[in-house]
């Protein structure tokens, strides 16, 4: 079996895979202080707790932004299950072209997202939208080439300096909301995060679109923590939710 690590700012994403297919997912908060001793015990015991084997895990691939972590879920993969980590990182092969100014800036994650697009949806052109803790949008042609991307304030983010930054709004669930006026405080805040979000992601999407693509249609996939609050929105033609697990698994075959 393998595990995949996806190490984010807000959450540390894992799936399990056995045979080429995901059994298991899970998250647990991202805290740049954990120890490895408590990455270890966690992962540990999620696999217990859901009726495998952690002694049967032969392979660890990861992906990080989160530079602090790092060196603990190293230690943690080593000491718990006696492999050594691969890190999706640069240098490794990923079957793209990087068309950024600098490679080395591309988030890990970005370049996980985009190796399982590709394989997934091969000789396309294509924007995968992520809805994190930030929410990025990039652009990917049918040649394998990076393009580049966007990044904007994920719809946390924007709940929390609402929040942060004024005296009288309160925090409130991020829900999708089916129409723009809001009639309370609470009603009004959710509808600026759902449709201000959606809004963006639609023009970006579509700029991005004429700028990169022109005539030839770009396939849009989303994915993320948030992607499912836009499953009916139209926004996406594919909604991959282990889309960075799949590219990390993809990376791990290409570099064996």
């Amino acid at each position: 079996m393998i595990l995949a690590l996806d190490i984010g700012n807000s959450q540390i994403y894992g799936g399990l895979f056995q045979d080429g297919k995901i059994k298991l997912r899970f998250r647990k908060t991202s805290t740049s202080g954990a120890s490895s001793d408590e990455i270890g015990v966690f992962l540990r015991s999620v696999l217990k707790e859901n009726s495998f084997d952690a002694s049967e895990i032969k392979k660890v691939v990861a992906c990080s932004v989160v530079p602090d972590v790092v060196h603990s879920v190293r230690n943690a993969v080593k000491k718990y299950f006696n492999v050594n980590p691969f890190f999706l990182e640069p240098g490794v092969k990923t079957g793209l072209k990087i068309k950024y100014k600098n490679p080395l800036e591309v988030g890990a994650d970005r370049i996980a997202n985009s190796i399982a697009a590709v394989h997934e949806f091969p000789q396309r052109n294509l924007i995968i939208i992520d809805l994190g803790t930030a929410t990025t949008i990039c652009a990917v042609s049918k040649e394998q080439e990076y393009l580049g991307g966007v990044i904007i304030a994920g719809m946390k983010i924007s709940m929390e300096a609402l929040e942060t930054k004024t005296a009288k709004l309160p925090t409130v669930e991020i829900i999708p909301c089916e129409t723009v006026l809001g009639k309370s405080t609470i009603e009004s805040i959710q509808s600026g995060l759902y449709f201000g979000h959606r809004a963006q992601m639609h023009w970006i999407s579509k700029t991005i679109s004429q700028e990169c693509f022109g005539n030839d249609k770009p396939f849009v996939i989303g994915t993320g923590g948030f992607s499912s609050l836009f499953e009916k929105a139209e926004l996406f033609d594919s909604l991959q939710p282990d889309l960075v697990l799949k590219g990390l698994y993809q990376a791990l075959q290409k570099n064996s």
